[in-house]
């Protein structure tokens, strides 16, 4: 599924992919870098992908592309990772990539193009690194101390920029993996300094050998009624080795709806363009 939707991307013509990127910007929009697809996944079949880098501001950029190996903590946040844990795969030393160092003109876009190569007798599993896209100071222009206005008798010009990348997993699986998910823990939480805020705090399991990536839906059916969405969020993922993730929900309820006398329900299910298949579900019932 992944290949096949990459292939029809690649067919496109260069004024088309701008365009899509910039109706899909919202997937991965950082101070004008722009990347589609925002994760890549390379099955045991698959020998290569692309991702499309776009330039969404007013001013040309330089940015470093570079493989890093990252971690998922159990709140969901990506760490650097130096060494591999138990059950742990990294995917750099199986990827090549091109090109290394791009410089977009505003609005422009490149294809960075991702390759797999695995060695002989290489281990059944998902192997795990990031393709990281780091934005190069600019050394030129406004930039540089020597364009600048010197400073009086006595004074120091500074010059800050904000170095601003993005960075997406690189999925490779090779041999059989399989994954099995549960959603437990399920607890109302309020927050007296945010309005009364509701939450709703959950734990997502993970068991297998391979990573699960999808979106959270609640929803609230109070007694004699019909199930209202309270609360969404999508393109959650629990990477290997990680065998759980922690998180919160906020519930937002319709107008003149209270949060008595029902059932919260809470699924975590799989992407659209994979099927959009329940993984997991677990209920909560409210007094």
């Amino acid at each position: 599924m992944q290949m096949k939707q990459l292939a029809s991307f690649a067919r496109l013509s260069r004024t088309a992919i701008l365009f899509l990127l910039f109706l899909w910007g919202h997937q991965s929009a950082l101070a004008g870098l722009m990347l589609y697809p925002t994760r890549v996944v390379l099955e045991s079949k698959d020998r290569s992908a692309q991702v499309e880098l776009i330039n969404n501001g007013n001013q040309p950029e330089t940015y470093r592309i570079g493989i890093f190996n990252r971690r998922m903590t159990e709140t969901g946040e990506i760490v650097a990772a130096d060494k591999p844990q138990a059950g742990e795969l990294f995917a750099d030393d199986l990827l090549r990539y091109s090109p290394r160092q791009v410089t977009l003109q505003p609005g422009k876009a490149q294809t960075v193009r991702i390759m797999v190569r695995k060695p002989a007798g290489l281990a059944a599993g998902e192997y795990r690194s990031h393709l990281q896209f780091d934005r190069v100071a600019d050394a030129a222009g406004a930039a540089n101390l020597e364009n600048l206005a010197k400073p009086t008798e006595g004074e120091v010009s500074i010059v800050l920029q904000a170095l601003v990348g993005a960075s997406i997993p690189v999925i490779v699986r090779h041999g059989e993996t399989r994954v099995t998910t549960t959603l437990t823990d399920l607890t109302l939480e309020s927050d007296p300094g945010k309005d009364k805020a509701l939450f709703l705090s959950f734990t997502l399991k993970r068991d297998g050998t391979r990573s699960v990536y999808g979106d959270l839906v609640a929803t609230f059916t109070p007694v004699g009624a019909g199930p209202l969405e309270v609360a969404k969020v999508t393109g959650v993922a629990v990477y290997v080795p990680n065998a759980l993730r922690k998180s919160k929900l906020p519930i937002k309820l319709p107008v003149g709806v209270a949060l008595k006398k029902g059932t919260l329900t809470l699924r975590y299910l799989d992407r659209p363009e994979a099927g959009g298949k329940v993984m997991a579900e677990a209920k909560l019932v409210v007094p």
